[in-house]
């Protein structure tokens, strides 16, 4: 994601019909697997709700999809990933 363009913005819909925009805050490859970071892109940061929403790209009828990633330890691990991947990111910018 160039930094020079500004934020990409993806709006995703739930399985009950509720549009949601997110702000996309990195793509990474785990174990075969292509996962995305998002935070909300209406929410005060403040707000207990607010926070990393990681998910999965999956094909689906040919297309690609993001999906909920179901297994913790999965989960887990992305989200370990990302973590690390963010925050190497933010030191590097700072020195």
């Amino acid at each position: 994601m160039s930094e020079e363009f500004g934020p990409d913005f993806v709006t995703v819909t739930d399985e009950d019909g509720n549009e949601f925009e997110l702000e996309h805050l990195g793509t990474l490859e785990h174990k075969g697997n292509t996962y995305m970071a998002f935070v909300p892109a209406d929410m005060d940061e403040d707000d207990e709700d607010f926070g990393l929403i990681l998910l999965r790209v999956a094909e689906e009828n040919g297309e690609q999809i993001l999906a909920d990633i179901d297994d913790q330890s999965e989960l887990d691990e992305v989200y370990e990933q990302f973590v690390e991947t963010l925050f190497d990111d933010s030191e590097e910018e700072s020195e």
